[in-house]
């Protein structure tokens, strides 16, 4: 159990790590890094909605689809933007 603590620590504090960097870039690129973050939340909730969607049209509930059918759908949602 001790280790798990460890291992999740030293995860935290490599996140930690990398949002600093990223926030570090933004700034030195000028950009405004929560409108950034904002975006990404939008584009992931459009994307998941969609697969929400299709998973319906499917018959089924989203949550009840294994991953790599979860997958499937999230790639579909992509391409469905790109196009």
């Amino acid at each position: 159990r001790g280790d798990v603590a460890g291992n999740k620590a030293r995860l935290q504090e490599e996140l930690g790590d990398l949002l600093f960097v990223c926030a570090n870039l933004a700034r030195h690129a000028d950009l405004d890094l929560g409108a950034a973050l904002r975006g990404a939340n939008h584009k992931f909730e459009r994307r998941f909605r969609a697969m929400e969607a299709q998973a319906e049209v499917q018959g089924g509930a989203l949550a009840g689809m294994d991953l790599d059918a979860q997958e499937a759908l999230w790639q579909h949602a992509k391409a469905a933007e790109k196009a």
